[in-house]
């Protein structure tokens, strides 16, 4: 699997990977900033809010920019300026990986 969409899904229920990282960035805005600065988390209601699996699903969101495109170091991939722009350009600027097209024999 290429490695941008591999990366990709770990931008959502991320608040167990992101609170156990050290540093964490986002695909959007291109930002690094430390796990502690995030505030925001999308996921929880209030129909589920005592739930600790609906806890652990939760989405950061970015301090800087408020996207939902937040990855931290945890999940394995290089959390730096180059990754992230690569994840900038596929997600958001459309130059999305296509699946290689099969040819016919």
């Amino acid at each position: 699997m290429n490695e941008l969409l591999a990366a990709y899904r770990y931008t959502t229920n991320n608040f167990a990977q992101i609170g156990a990282s050290q540093v964490c960035g986002c695909c959007h805005c291109v930002a690094l900033f430390k796990p502690d600065e995030i505030v925001g988390w999308t996921g929880l209601t209030m129909q589920n809010m005592d739930d600790p699996k609906a806890i652990d699903d939760q989405t950061a969101m970015c301090p800087r920019c408020g996207s939902e495109a937040v990855l931290g170091d945890r999940c394995g991939f290089p959390i730096n300026a180059a990754f992230l722009s690569r994840m900038n350009e596929a997600w958001f600027q459309r130059t999305l990986i296509r699946p290689k097209r099969k040819t016919a024999p």
